[in-house]
């Protein structure tokens, strides 16, 4: 048979296993595979399944003290840079005058009524309230949460960077890359829900990664369930990454179910016919169901306590609230025109004096988001020329976030619904540098970073209101009509 060609086991053969069609191919990719150098194809099989089944491992053993290390090391320093002008300007600012005031509310004794925004869950809204009681009410009290789970954003981007790749070169890589894309750095500098929402999802698809490639998948599954749960309940969108997992783990089973395998089957395939011997039904009710849901439920309780006719009431209003007509915003966009950053918004533009202004725009970096198209297509090529599983990966959390937004009956848009889609672009521009079919040397890699922080700093007087601009500096960096 030719590559890439599918055999459905038939009702004639039931007592043929379907795993016994890929053993004998699979133990020639292992002789063969252990003998390369590349990192995300190291295989060892697994004493669960007798020795039948690979999986490539999430991180080289024994090194969880090094992955600590280098994960606080990269909290640290992006807490540090994202501090920065943090309290510029010391006003409210673009759409925390609907998030603060209702983080302050939920300071005040006994149960709000009426509630504010109550078109989003409370969990975000709940550190900021934290934060002010903690540091005041004023633009740090405000803004402090968001840098904090900004950085996280970045550790858990480097995680998953190694959950893929297995190796810390290209896992350093994705964290910096997703640092220079400038749109979770101007995320992580205002009072919104979205950064709150990023982090959790990104730790929920690091775990999720970690664990498809396991045998034994519950406690990688039931932390990503975890960490979904949480970021839906700081927006609701934080719900499309966990659609993405179930989808995933569906139609897995579904072939399995189906007794399909590859003809020349490798163990860098997305699909496995072996794959979780153990794993049931309820393993993943618990997991991807049950926790989250538990999860999400449970950060009302300090609004409502046990009362589920309140917490229904509340879902309800959040999916009128969402779901009705808005009136058009001079910043709206399309879902469409989103990875070609067609569309900025700015969350600050004020004058200071004759020629100097504050300016912050949500943007991204044109430097790292224009390539990962192309990174994104290379990925594409090699999940369906060569069925790899990194690049399925890459394209699922890269798609789903992203395409949900078409999928809803919501009438208006904007670019930093497309945050997290645009951060897992920066994993593509990694696989293509490092794991892709024709990948150039290791160097190229970073040369691309060094690249890319040239846009990141020549964006900075439009993303740090501290730093300033001058009309000059704005009208040379507006490269498009569109973006004024």
């Amino acid at each position: 048979m030719r590559a890439g060609d599918v055999v459905i086991l038939s009702q004639a053969c039931p007592t043929l296993p379907a795993r016994r069609l890929v053993t004998s191919r699979r133990k020639k990719v292992q002789r063969d595979r252990s003998q390369s150098a590349a990192p995300s194809t190291e295989l060892r099989a697994t004493e669960d399944s007798g020795g039948a089944a690979v999986e490539s491992p999430f991180v080289p053993q024994n090194q969880a003290w090094k992955i600590v290390a280098i994960s606080v090391a990269i909290f640290v320093v992006a807490h540090l840079a994202l501090m920065i002008g943090l309290t510029t300007p010391d006003k409210i600012n673009f759409d925390e005058v609907h998030y603060v005031p209702a983080a302050k509310q939920l300071l005040e004794p006994g149960v709000p009524n009426p509630l504010l925004n109550p078109m989003h869950p409370p969990l975000a809204k709940q550190f900021m309230a934290l934060s002010i009681r903690a540091f005041g009410d004023n633009s740090l009290g405000w803004r402090y949460p968001s840098v904090v789970f900004g950085a996280l954003a970045i550790v858990a981007m480097y995680l998953c960077g190694l959950a893929l790749f297995a190796a810390q070169g290209p896992a350093l890589a994705t964290a910096l890359l997703t640092f220079l894309n400038q749109m979770v750095f101007v995320q992580s500098r205002i009072a919104m829900l979205d950064i709150y929402t990023l982090a959790f999802d990104l730790l929920g698809v690091a775990a999720f990664i970690h664990g498809i490639r396991k045998q034994k998948p519950e406690i990688a599954f039931a932390l990503a369930g975890l960490a979904f749960g949480l970021a839906t309940a700081c927006k609701w969108s934080g719900l499309f990454p966990l659609g993405v997992c179930i989808a995933i783990v569906a139609v897995i089973r579904l072939m399995q179910g189906w007794r399909t395998s590859f003809a020349d089957a490798n163990a860098d395939d997305w699909y496995q016919p072996d794959r979780w011997p153990e794993f049931r039904y309820y393993h993943f009710a618990v997991c991807l169901v049950l926790v989250p849901a538990l999860a999400y439920y449970v950060t009302y309780i300090p609004l409502y306590g046990l009362s589920i006719g309140d917490f229904i009431e509340a879902q309800r209003r959040i999916f009128v609230e969402n779901s009705g007509s808005h009136p058009p915003h001079p910043y709206m966009s399309s879902w469409p025109s989103w990875p070609l950053l067609m569309r900025p918004i700015w969350f600050q533009f004020d004058k200071l004096a004759d020629d100097r202004f504050q300016a912050i725009v949500f943007l991204g970096n044109p430097l790292i988001l224009w390539p990962a198209l192309v990174a994104l297509g290379i990925c594409l090529r090699d999940w369906i020329v060569r069925r790899r599983a990194d690049a399925f990966l890459i394209l699922a959390f890269y798609l789903g976030p992203w395409l949900a937004w078409a999928a809803l009956p919501r009438t208006i848009g904007f670019i930093y619904y497309y945050l997290p889609s645009a951060t897992i672009a920066t994993l593509a521009l990694v696989y293509a540098f490092t794991q892709g079919e024709r990948a150039p040397p290791r160097w190229m890699l970073w040369t691309f970073v060094a690249a890319a922080s040239f846009g990141f700093v020549a964006m900075l007087p439009i993303s740090v209101a501290s730093l300033g601009t001058s009309m000059e500096t704005y009208r040379r960096l507006m490269i498009f009509q569109s973006w004024i």
